[in-house]
């Protein structure tokens, strides 16, 4: 059984949208999980059907922990599942989903499967990712190598479109609930590598993606809260060296912007607090 799981914040018609080009397949099982992370969203109740169900949170938990919720419902259902984490705002570029069994079936050792994001001008938005833990450079790859491999290892791939295969787990795999939004797909793959999981992409799969249609709504939020993720990914895989320079340029950067974008300044200065009190026993 695949399973999508979508985490849904006011985004009705992209969800819509996005199920809409799920529903092309008709001879693959599979199911629809929606999280509201908005609950007075009345709206999206209008989408349940047999093949679709919502599971309402209480408050906007955030992306990681919502997934959470998704996964551990469905691994209370299947333990063996496909589960494809995608964002609302993406949809299907071609009918896949025959391909997902038979592809985890040949490369059954893969546990975390990135798909190829493009953006609605055709371009690649995401090809894999990679982390240097000597640097503390999170590099976003923009093309795919060896195109004409099944798959390529890669240290981490993007939670916009990405496929977990539950049989590889001997119990419910998660999103650390320290991450509220961005860099959450990041931890989950690095934490998930090191315990000997296998992370991958393949051309196999693709999506649509409107970068930040969503996000981009609160530019404040999306700052404070991707400064704060980022400054807590460093600190958990880098040394105490490689942090302390990524802290200051975020500083720096926060000092630059205040003119030029002070909105963002604000958020990224609120980030940067939001970490400092959160880890300050450390």
């Amino acid at each position: 059984m695949i399973y999508f799981l979508i985490v849904n914040y006011y985004s009705t018609n992209l969800v819509l949208e996005l199920i809409n080009s799920i529903d092309k397949t008709y001879y693959v099982d599979y199911k629809v999980i929606i999280i509201n992370n908005s609950p007075d969203d009345d709206s999206i109740s209008n989408l349940k059907t047999e093949s679709v169900s919502i599971l309402d949170a209480e408050t906007n938990l955030g992306f990681g922990c919502a997934c959470n919720l998704g996964l551990k419902w469905i691994y209370t259902q299947n333990t063996k599942a496909y589960v494809w984490i995608i964002n609302p705002d993406a949809y299907l570029k071609e009918n896949t989903l025959d391909k997902v069994k038979p592809f985890f079936e040949s490369h059954p050792k893969i546990s975390i499967l990135g798909t190829l994001i493009y953006t609605p001008m055709g371009e690649i938005w995401f090809a894999g990712g990679s982390f240097i833990p000597k640097t503390g450079e999170i590099i976003t790859k923009k093309r795919l190598i060896n195109i004409d491999e099944d798959y390529i290892n890669c240290d981490w791939v993007s939670g916009c479109s990405l496929i977990v295969n539950l049989n590889n787990f001997t119990e419910c795999p998660h999103f650390d609930p320290a991450y509220f939004l961005y860099y959450e797909d990041v931890d989950f793959c690095l934490r998930y590598a090191n315990q000997g999981h296998i992370v991958a992409i393949s051309n196999n799969f693709s999506v649509l993606h409107q970068p930040s249609s969503i996000t981009n709504r609160n530019v404040f939020k999306k700052i404070r809260n991707s400064t704060y993720s980022y400054l807590l990914t460093i600190d958990k895989y880098t040394n105490k060296f490689i942090f302390s320079i990524r802290f200051t340029l975020q500083l720096l950067k926060a000092i630059l912007a205040i003119i030029i974008k002070p909105q963002a300044a604000l958020g990224k200065v609120c980030g940067i607090w939001d970490y400092v009190i959160k880890n300050h026993n450390k």
